[in-house]
């Protein structure tokens, strides 16, 4: 896309939103999403034109299109800088950059995360102990805004605090257009060195020694993540740039890739497999759709071994209830969808370990460590500076004991998330009481906010967004 077009996207986008119909909630038209967050289809109506109520909630279901925003601008190998559509997926965002021997500072996991998404919705990858998060390799962003103007937003214009106020608003003050981002050079290959431990306070231990050294017994850690299958039987995963690999491994095809980490001592990925190894299987997701089966596998095609792929059918079964059925069917008990990420201080992320495999039970659970880049703190986010954090995903369902209620489990982890000092991303479902909600994600700033950039509301509210799901 040119500059010019990306200029008339934007003209188009501005009298779009403009005309939106009032009293209707504003929703972006997206093939893709990483939200755990369904919503209901809207209602259908035989005769659209004659009613005006099934009209707007057809436009509302439609949503603002913003496809002209899901391309990459232009990239700039000299100043190791991107600028980028925000609707633009980190797919096609790297198949840009790896032209040039560049990529984004973090690349979350997923290939269809947008780059948007993650600046507004937090991402994370195994380069955030280093990196930090993707937002803070953001040099400019270009945001419209809830009240419909479109700013360019700095750490040190005019509109710095929108800047700083953006992460983890999740599209409750504006959208993104375009961002400017910073890259960093990469080399052709990643060499993988998978480290066993039988502890998880050994392994947090570890963790925190590479925080310190940058690198784990003489490999250095570029990239650094891990694997729980249990509380003793725990991988973290060191990633060091290579220009040689003696042998490439490959897990698009039968192999799967977190089956390989408890196999293998160490591996080599090409830098383009590397970054999307946990999308083949969604991590291990995958297997809950019987991909995972050698014969299905093989008849599964390649170019549908993809997250965005098992998450509409994931959709799908949700909407429409078959997994109820299923069980009911079956006289097996209710199960809950406990799908979340939680960042733990790593001094206490093996006292959550411990109670995740006690009080829930699913595995594998994905190890991430992370801390801010530097001094600067985000206020919708509030992580410590120089504090080293681990990030905790789990996704999955767990049968519900006798008598409990559809989010039973998802509050525990709550709880205890809350108890040993750490936050929980919003992308999955929330049941926090609202004072409570604004206590834990800076509730005084985000207001402010929101009056400033949104005073009428035309956007949710962020708890009306991310708990009560609207």
């Amino acid at each position: 896309m040119t500059a010019d077009a990306h200029e008339a996207a934007v003209a188009r986008l501005r009298e779009a939103y403009a005309a939106w119909p009032p009293g209707t909630p504003v929703r972006l038209a997206k093939h893709t999403t990483n939200l755990f967050r369904f919503r209901d289809q809207a209602p259908k109506s035989p005769d659209v034109a004659k009613d005006r109520k099934a009209q707007l909630a057809r436009t509302a279901a439609a949503g603002l299109d913003v496809s002209a925003f899901d391309h990459v601008i232009g990239v700039d190998p000299a100043a190791r800088t991107a600028w980028v559509g925000g609707m633009t997926t980190y797919e096609d965002l790297c198949d840009a950059t790896l032209r040039h021997g560049l990529m984004p500072l973090v690349v979350p996991q997923l290939k269809t995360i947008t780059l948007g998404g993650a600046v507004t919705g937090l991402g994370i990858e195994s380069t955030s102990l280093r990196s930090g998060m993707p937002h803070e390799s953001v040099i400019e962003m270009e945001i419209l805004t809830g009240d419909g103007r479109v700013v360019r937003a700095t750490a040190d214009n005019e509109y710095a605090d929108l800047f700083f106020g953006f992460p983890n608003s999740y599209g409750t003050l504006g959208y993104t257009l375009s961002l400017r981002i910073e890259l960093e050079p990469v080399q052709r290959f990643v060499h993988l060195r998978h480290f066993r431990f039988a502890d998880p306070q050994a392994c947090m231990d570890a963790i925190g020694q590479i925080a310190a050294e940058g690198s784990f017994r003489g490999h250095r850690a570029d990239f650094l993540d891990g694997t729980a299958f249990s509380t003793d039987e725990l991988y973290l995963t060191v990633g060091a740039f290579s220009d040689v690999a003696p042998w490439r491994g490959d897990y698009t095809r039968q192999q799967i890739y977190y089956q390989s980490i408890r196999r293998e001592n160490e591996d080599f990925l090409t830098i383009y497999d590397y970054l999307w190894r946990w999308d083949t299987d969604w991590f291990w997701c995958s297997r809950a759709l019987g991909v995972q089966n050698p014969t299905i596998r093989r008849l599964w095609p390649r170019r549908y071994r993809r997250s965005d792929v098992y998450r509409k059918l994931v959709g799908y079964y949700r909407r429409n209830g078959l997994g109820e059925a299923l069980n009911a069917r079956r006289q097996l008990p209710a199960r809950e969808a406990v799908m979340q990420d939680v960042e733990i201080p790593v001094s206490r992320g093996a006292e959550f370990l411990r109670f995740f495999q006690q009080a829930v039970g699913m595995t594998p659970v994905w190890m991430c460590p992370l801390r801010l880049r530097g001094e600067r703190t985000w206020p919708l986010y509030p992580l410590g500076p120089h504090e080293v954090y681990v990030n905790f995903g789990f996704w999955g369902t767990v049968a519900l004991p006798p008598g409990r209620a559809d989010g039973y489990y998802n509050r525990l982890v709550e709880d205890e998330v809350a108890k040993l000092d750490g936050h929980k991303s919003l992308y999955s479902t929330s049941f926090y009481a609202e004072d409570e909600f604004y206590r834990r994600y800076n509730g005084t700033a985000y207001f402010k906010l929101k009056h400033a950039y949104d005073g009428e509301g035309r956007l949710l509210g962020l708890y009306e967004k991310c708990v009560r799901g609207r």
